[in-house]
């Protein structure tokens, strides 16, 4: 059998020059501005238009360009390597969909339909559901798949917070960083999201404390002094809690070594080059911090690529207790409801 697995990521602009057409997409996304798209248009073009000057600021740090696209496709690869060699009943094929830039999904999907798939498996990058993230690429992957008549079985793993590999992977990473390390802080920092989403039931919060939770457990380190954070917060909602930049603020006050590990990115991106390497790092040393270390996005880490493979092996997801459960369950969760494995 032959089967495309479609990794979805946010996406990064590849100049500077598209810059703001890059942040029109994000902001143009209904699952961002939930308006009407005769209201939502006018103000995407609002909104990116006064935000381009200070994210080209952002990009001129990294050389100009956004280096999602590159880490996507070594992971792409370390991927498709793996799921061969660990299946070789099927042909495996990774193709890349970015929701804000290129590669689009109305232009992957023709490349999809010349690899004459068996079967199609959804795979978003982000660990942790969210109807902004891995819900938005998902719809409009099923859009376009509509649009153009590609009617193949699909499978979607809509996200794999407490699985058993990728945990490791994080416990890896993060020992990696502090071995040597006496007394330290360590701050788990996760993309933010306006309090109204979660509220509305989306599950993205409460999967990011569950996966903390799981690592934590998995150090094993007594006495661990340790807090989970959100990062981003942009415009004036109320966003979840607490902040990273207060605590930041709070523990390089007390003198103390700050770990930072991004927990809910896996690839490295402005988000983590720039605002935590440079901006919170500017931040804390302003704030008496003397020690400051940043635990490194997983990338292609083995644990972590083993993890992606096995799920898509597999095609069943974890639930938060590590034990497998089967398809069309939904999440352990009496407040919120995810989409889990859902096979068409």
């Amino acid at each position: 059998m032959k089967k495309a697995v479609i990794l979805f990521n946010l996406g990064g602009p590849d100049k500077l020059e598209n810059v703001e057409p890059f942040l029109f997409n994000l902001f143009n996304d209904p699952a961002i501005l939930n308006l009407p798209s005769l209201f939502r248009y006018p103000l995407a073009k609002l909104i990116s238009n006064r935000r381009t000057p200070t994210a080209k600021k952002i990009y001129q740090e990294l050389g100009g360009s956004s280096p999602i696209l590159k880490l996507t496709k070594e992971q792409s690869k370390a991927l498709e390597l793996k799921l061969n060699n660990d299946d070789q009943t099927s042909e495996y094929k990774c193709f890349i969909v970015m929701r804000c830039w290129h590669p689009r999904a109305n232009e992957v999907v023709n490349h999809v339909r010349s690899f004459n798939a068996d079967e199609i498996i959804l795979m978003p990058l982000y660990p942790q559901y969210s109807a902004a993230t891995s819900g938005s690429s998902i719809k409009e992957w099923k859009d376009i798949c509509k649009k153009n008549n590609l009617n193949i079985k699909t499978s979607t793993i809509c996200c794999y917070p407490t699985d058993e590999n990728f945990v490791l992977a994080h416990k890896e990473e993060i020992i990696k960083k502090t071995n040597k390390l006496e007394k330290f802080k360590l701050i788990f920092s996760a993309h933010g999201l306006p309090e109204k989403n979660i509220k509305k039931g989306d599950p993205y919060q409460w999967q990011v404390e569950q996966c903390v939770d799981k690592i934590v457990k998995s150090l094993n380190i007594k006495d661990l002094d340790w807090i989970l954070s959100y990062q981003s917060r942009v415009g004036p909602l109320k966003w979840i809690g607490p902040s990273t930049d207060d605590v930041i603020v709070e523990n390089s006050k007390l003198g103390k070594h700050i770990v930072l590990v991004p927990i809910a990115f896996v690839s490295e991106h402005s988000e983590t080059l720039v605002e935590l390497d440079i901006e919170y790092k500017e931040l804390a040393n302003k704030n008496g911090c003397k020690n400051y270390t940043r635990v490194p996005a997983l990338g292609t880490n083995s644990n972590y690529i083993k993890a992606m493979s096995d799920l898509i092996i597999k095609k069943q997801d974890y639930n938060y207790d590590g034990k497998l459960f089967p398809p069309k369950t939904q999440c352990p969760n009496q407040f919120v409801k995810c989409p889990c494995l859902n096979y068409e």
